[in-house]
């Protein structure tokens, strides 16, 4: 029997890069475990005069906004699982990834992201900086979506040198944005984990978008 390739979304807003490498670490892993990705990069909703305030900004959006496509509501129908990147924001999801979860209210009329198997990850400049608190905070949209929470838990060592229970994280102050090599470990480990699951649902055919694709 041929295990079926699951179908990950990985959407994530990163302003620095250091939310975008643990997307990029958690997709490689994905992938390595035999499922087909799609990254997706959430864009600015602030204005060009406000992003010309910030030192680098305008420059670091434009270089991920040409390696990563935005997101779409036909990629999260596509997805399997879907895993959702933030930096943390006065401990609250960064404001152009909530935009994209605001608009999926078609997908929750029509129950199409029921069933699709969830998680998150995040990072914050310093400890306490709320990377547990928006990791958590991204929970109560999948669940209204119906989605299937999935939480790292500790179900490698990685989540015991890195991240938390609730997903990958990165603490990056002092290091310009940079994750820790054992925070990208456990980003990898989420990848990997949620694919495994997801597939598991999947041959045991409780993926309902697959389900209902299958019906006459």
């Amino acid at each position: 029997m041929v295990e079926p390739r699951v179908r990950m979304l990985v959407v994530f807003y990163s302003r620095t890069g250091s939310v975008e490498a643990l997307a990029v670490a958690a997709g490689e892993a994905a992938r390595e475990a035999g499922a087909e990705v799609r990254l997706r990069r959430t864009r600015e909703v602030a204005s060009a005069e406000d992003m010309s305030k910030v030192e680098g900004w305008r420059e670091e959006a434009d270089r991920q906004n040409a390696l990563y496509p935005e997101p779409t509501h036909e990629d999260a129908e596509w997805a399997d699982a879907i895993l959702f990147g933030t930096p943390s924001y006065f401990g609250a999801p960064a404001t152009e990834l909530k935009n994209f979860l605001d608009r999926l209210g078609p997908q929750w009329k029509r129950g199409t992201l029921s069933g699709k198997v969830g998680g998150a990850f995040a990072a914050a400049s310093w400890p306490h900086g709320g990377s547990e608190v928006v990791t958590l905070a991204l929970y109560a949209p999948m669940a209204h979506l119906g989605m299937v929470i999935l939480p790292t838990g500790y179900t490698d060592e990685a989540m015991l040198e890195a991240g938390s229970p609730y997903g990958a994280s990165t603490i990056v102050g002092g290091r310009k944005g940079m994750p820790r090599q054992e925070d990208l470990d456990a980003a990898r480990h989420q990848g990997r984990h949620t694919v495994a699951i997801t597939r598991a649902l999947v041959i045991a055919d409780e993926m309902p978008s697959r389900t209902k694709a299958k019906s006459p």
